[in-house]
């Protein structure tokens, strides 16, 4: 069900940030040439998306020892060493990698029977259930439109085409999980032909009309409803309450095919693209594991559309938070609609979802998973980008629950990756070992975060690795530098450090990005840089997709429908009521956001 609050983004010591004095190579298209940011509000509190000024990269130093730091001659603020702020030295520079980083795409079958929009109203402002668990995030006014997002995602990137801090050529695009928001076949052909520029039909059931809780046909006032008002009925609360607009049309225009332009790279050719498996993609509205009633159910004609009378909504979000049975059959027993039956809305296990991706028409074929992922039924690999090895994830719990952790045979195969990536490691009790790997820099990927891999949920006998050991084992390697993750719909940037008395400083950063379906709707791009002067820099630049900033126009394309997106992802009334405390949403703080982040190089 359900969407993610905002996590607390992380707070660095202002005398651990500064902004740089380099220009960069490759500005244009992104969010150091221009942001987007919520306009004044108009009618019943309903904001434009506006155009505001660039912003410039931040440093970052917590991971930097005492000696590889030095003050800023005009400011006294502790920031990068010398090469990284002197002209004279920046030739010196060199990148290493450059990639693209999207994540927690949600594209949507809006009109399954599988979803539960009914019980995000509870998340409503006003509801004295807001913010209970499992009964929030399965309706958003704008989730109609997810492919739109993704292709003007696709196409920005392309437009791109290079890291815009040193400007070397994009490498990769890796998707880290909630590609799909259901677990359903149809919702991932439409990301993988999103990705690969194939033809996309965003439609399910009857292809002659939309059938979902913003047409008529079960007018309820909570969600919003293009066509405006039913006849004889009164207007919808995202109209009546906050200022939503009324667009003839769109719940047809919304179902059209296009040809999705793929991930490009800078020659215009294919980009490489990879997958990572998030909690959407693996369980029913990302929490519960596939049960005999709802696999049927999906594919079925009745729309659930309320709970049963007299639900006792505490009981039932404890239900689903233990993953009961009972909870499902609950959800199920309310009134209900019809609609068109469809047998590509089926759901996938992990071992369809993991042959679908070799049906393609883009690079690499199986897009990261191997024929040992098939075999195994594992949803977790590793390839190589020139120097650096690159080691994907699977942090879903398949026993239920959004929230992840690993099982203890993936913690022994992503042990033996880190051994054969570095010739010195430290041992569990902080010592300093002579290894047998070859030297190369390591990038984690992975769905959840640190903070989110709490899930013990198991059969009996079983032990789930939660984020903290997986934590702990990177921060014995030094050559591990950055973990990749998403999940949280929030731009956030962590630092995880070794214990002050390691004879090995440093540590590794944690780049988390915001989402596709919600309000930024925004990508990052990554750049490994080395110093020459025994640094390393990540540069994490946020891009915006290339969906129009000034609404929607005529609505004549995807890129329209994908700045309408937006527009409405911003206005949405329930994060409208909760802002992030210190952040500026889910964009996060401005050290969140385009950023360099300094760290000792390893070798």
């Amino acid at each position: 069900m359900f969407r993610r609050r905002p996590a607390q983004t992380s707070e660095p010591d202002p005398q651990d940030i500064a902004e740089p004095q380099f220009v960069p190579a490759a500005p244009s298209g992104t969010t150091l040439a221009q942001t987007l940011v919520a306009g004044p509000p108009g009618v019943r509190g309903y904001r434009p998306v506006v155009a505001g000024p660039g912003e410039p990269y931040i440093i970052r130093v917590e991971l930097l020892p005492a000696a590889l730091r030095r003050a800023h001659p005009e400011t006294g603020t502790r920031t990068a060493p010398a090469p990284t702020l002197d002209p004279p030295n920046a030739q010196a520079r060199a990148a290493i990698l450059a990639f693209a980083h999207l994540t927690d795409i949600h594209l949507v079958d809006c009109q399954s029977p599988a979803r539960v929009e009914f019980l995000d109203r509870y998340n409503d402002p006003g509801s004295r259930f807001t913010g209970l668990a499992n009964l929030t995030g399965s309706y958003r006014a704008n989730e109609m439109l997810s492919t739109q997002v993704a292709d003007a995602m696709a196409r920005r990137i392309g437009e791109i085409g290079v890291g815009p801090a040193f400007g070397a050529p994009l490498s990769f695009s890796l998707c880290t999980g909630d590609n799909t928001d259901n677990t359903q076949h149809n919702e991932l052909r439409w990301m993988i032909d999103v990705l690969d520029g194939a033809t996309v039909t965003p439609d399910s059931g009857d292809r002659s009309k939309y059938e979902g809780v913003a047409d008529w046909v079960h007018y309820d006032t909570r969600y919003w409803h293009p066509e405006g008002a039913a006849p004889g009925k009164l207007d919808d609360l995202p109209h009546e309450r906050y200022g939503f607009p009324t667009i003839p049309g769109l719940l047809d225009v919304a179902r059209r095919s296009f040809e999705a332009v793929g991930l490009r790279g800078v020659d215009g050719g294919k980009m490489p693209w990879y997958s990572a498996y998030g909690n959407h993609d693996a369980l029913v509205q990302g929490n519960l594991p596939h049960l005999p009633e709802t696999s049927a159910y999906a594919c079925g004609d009745h729309k659930v559309t309320e709970l049963p009378n007299g639900t006792d909504l505490v009981r039932l979000a404890v239900d689903l938070a233990r993953i009961s049975p009972h909870a499902v059959e609950h959800l199920l027993a309310g009134g209900y609609r019809v609609v068109t039956a469809d047998p590509d809305r089926r759901f996938l296990d992990k071992s369809e979802t993991l042959r679908e991706h070799f049906t393609t028409t883009g690079l690499p074929v199986g897009h990261g998973y191997t024929e040992q992922n098939l075999a195994e039924n594992t949803a977790y690999y590793a390839f190589d980008a020139g120097p650096v090895r690159c080691v994907v994830l699977d942090t879903v719990n398949p026993h239920g629950g959004a929230d992840g952790s690993l099982d203890e045979k993936q913690l022994t195969w992503l042990e033996g990756e880190l051994l054969a990536t570095t010739a010195r490691y430290l041992d569990e009790h902080g010592k300093v070992v002579r290894g047998a790997g070859a030297d190369r820099l390591v990038v984690v990927f992975s769905h959840h975060t640190v903070e989110t891999m709490g899930n013990w949920f198991g059969v009996p006998g079983e032990h789930r690795v939660l984020g903290p050991a997986v934590r702990d084992l990177l921060l014995r390697f030094p050559n591990v530098v950055l973990w990749v993750n998403g999940h949280t719909h929030v731009n956030s940037i962590v630092p995880h450090s070794r214990h002050p008395e390691s004879p090995v400083p440093g540590g590794f950063w944690e780049l988390n990005t915001a989402s596709h379906i919600d309000w930024p709707q925004q990508a990052r791009l990554v750049e490994l840089v080395d110093n020459a002067d025994g640094t390393l820099s990540v540069f994490g630049t946020i891009i915006d997709h290339a969906g129009p900033a000034d609404g929607f126009g005529e609505l004549d394309g995807p890129l329209a429908l994908a700045g309408l997106s937006r527009q409405l992802g911003i206005n949405d009334w329930q994060t409208r009521a909760r802002p992030v405390p210190g952040a500026d949403g889910r964009r996060g703080t401005a050290a969140d956001r385009n950023v360099e982040l300094l760290l000792p190089m390893p070798f």
